[in-house]
């Protein structure tokens, strides 16, 4: 909570990016609402090359080339959906469509 303090934000945004990475991730693993927690995981990482990682360059140490990689990912995921076995707020899988013969 120091650190997130420390970087001009409400200390208790930290309790959100640690319940965005911890159940976030496991939600993600197992297909359970992965846009929804693909678009947080994308803000949290902007948030940290934002805030943290940008002034040290695309490729210094501790650089934002991980963190951008992470959010590119979380971005496909966002966009594309986790796939014909994960759980949607639509109640569809990804990739099933509905047809005429039902």
């Amino acid at each position: 909570m120091e650190f997130v303090g420390s970087l001009g934000l409400p200390r208790w945004l930290a309790y959100f990016s640690t319940g965005t990475e911890f159940f976030g991730g496991i939600a993600i693993v197992l297909g359970l609402f992965t846009r929804f927690f693909s678009l947080a995981f994308a803000i949290e990482m902007g948030v940290a090359i934002w805030k943290v990682h940008f002034k040290n360059g695309l490729t210094g140490n501790c650089g934002f080339e991980f963190p951008l990689a992470l959010a590119a990912i979380a971005f496909a995921l966002l966009c594309f959906d986790g796939g014909p076995w994960a759980a949607t707020f639509g109640g569809r899988a990804g990739g099933a469509r509905k047809t005429k013969s039902g």
